[in-house]
């Protein structure tokens, strides 16, 4: 039986050049190597800087802490997403405050935005967006909305490395350079990746100067130099930090993989215009929305079933197609419905609906640029074969 794994990393040449390089260079923990990754994704992205952090979960922490977020504050994000999204509020004793998800993209919903703003009590501080599976919210309305109300925008990118939307007046605008902060992740199983790895993208210097001291424990911008023969033994400690930097030996599969970029987006953007063609015709599978002036990044593909239509439901999809050799996984767990979540905010099962629906009926299907096209069409064929024997 065919085997097609859920995912797998495009490691190549170039980046075990990169690698043994800083291996050979004797300097393996932050240094030239990190410094290098941050201009060349602020370059990617037409961000003014660029911040390279251990991760993604580092990122929102370090952006929401250096806003000057404080205990009993509160930040508006989705239901619909990983915990470390809400997870860094409360490291800050930050409440999350959850609106639920547009029924199409998935992303958090501006209206419900809205009606969260007018039932609070004014503690809210700021909006954190996700680009769920790499489909950019829609940040005009959003933006809108945080400036009425004077609240900062903190974008969840994990997903969205790549993306572009168009916005107001100024056409096509990369994901990175749209709020106040935007965090991205380098996950494994990213778009592309420095096997553990996020950045911080802003253009408030002072905020990009403040973030910088704070991710190596609060040493002045450029401590790493210490052991260099360009830099001196001492330091000064001028912020409360932590320990959220990003070593040599990641930044250089960085530095390899981001010259991929364009490849890799091409080539997930060729997968899911293949999967789409396939399951438009099938009526009890619903293939994932995209909004028109987008880029779409295409770090998951998100299928949904329509139950009323199959014998069977999500769940035994699902263990059907890992029968038949085809990794899958289930994006994303609704927060509000986690034990942790609902004891320590009060949230209840029931209390954001399209986020559970979305939740009852999705599987996110293997989507990465080393798929081969026999791989394509053996997902093509099994998903569909699924549906057709199990048809109402």
């Amino acid at each position: 039986m065919r085997q097609v794994a859920f995912h797998r990393p495009s490691i190549g040449p170039e980046e075990e050049r990169e690698v043994l390089n800083t291996l050979r260079s004797g300097w393996i923990t932050t240094g030239p190597k990190a410094k290098r990754f941050e201009k060349e994704f602020a370059e990617y992205v037409g961000a003014r800087n660029a911040l390279a952090v251990a991760h993604c979960t580092g990122a929102l922490h370090l952006s929401l802490w250096a806003l000057g977020l404080k205990p009993g504050d509160e930040v508006i994000t989705t239901p619909f997403t990983f915990t470390a999204t809400a997870e860094v509020m409360g490291y800050l004793g930050v409440r999350p405050v959850f609106a639920d998800v547009d029924p199409g993209t998935f992303n958090l919903n501006p209206a419900r935005v809205e009606e969260v703003l007018e039932a609070s009590d004014g503690r809210v501080r700021a909006l954190m967006p996700v680009h769920f599976a790499g489909h950019p919210c829609d940040m005009d309305r959003l933006m809108k909305i945080a400036r009425a109300h004077d609240l900062k925008m903190v974008e969840d990118a994990a997903h969205a490395a790549g993306a572009s939307r168009h916005m107001d007046g100024r056409g096509m605008a990369k994901v990175g350079t749209i709020g106040d902060l935007t965090c991205f992740s380098f996950y494994a199983t990213k778009n592309f990746t420095t096997a553990e790895g996020g950045m911080i993208t802003t253009a408030d210097d002072a905020l990009a100067e403040k973030i910088a001291v704070a991710s190596l424990h609060g040493m002045n911008k450029d401590a790493w130099k210490r052991y260099d023969k360009s830099g001196s033994w001492y330091y000064e400690i001028h912020d409360l930090g932590f320990k959220y930097n990003l070593s040599d030996v990641h930044a250089a599969i960085g530095v390899a993989q981001l010259k991929r970029a364009g490849e890799f987006m091409a080539r997930r953007t060729e997968i899911a215009q293949r999967y789409n063609a396939a399951f438009r015709g099938i009526e009890a599978l619903q293939p994932p929305y995209s909004e028109s002036g987008i880029e779409h990044a295409w770090h998951l593909y998100v299928l949904r079933i329509r139950p009323d239509l199959l014998r069977i439901g999500r769940n035994q999809f699902v263990e059907m197609l890992r029968e038949r050799g085809v990794g899958v996984s289930v994006h994303c767990i609704p927060l509000h419905t986690m034990h942790y979540y609902q004891r320590a905010y009060g949230y209840r099962t029931g209390d954001f609906p399209v986020a559970e629906d979305v939740f009852s009926r999705c599987f996110s299907l293997p989507i990465y640029a080393s798929m081969s096209d026999d791989d394509i069409e053996y997902v093509i064929e099994t998903v569909t074969s699924i549906a057709r024997e199990n048809r109402r």
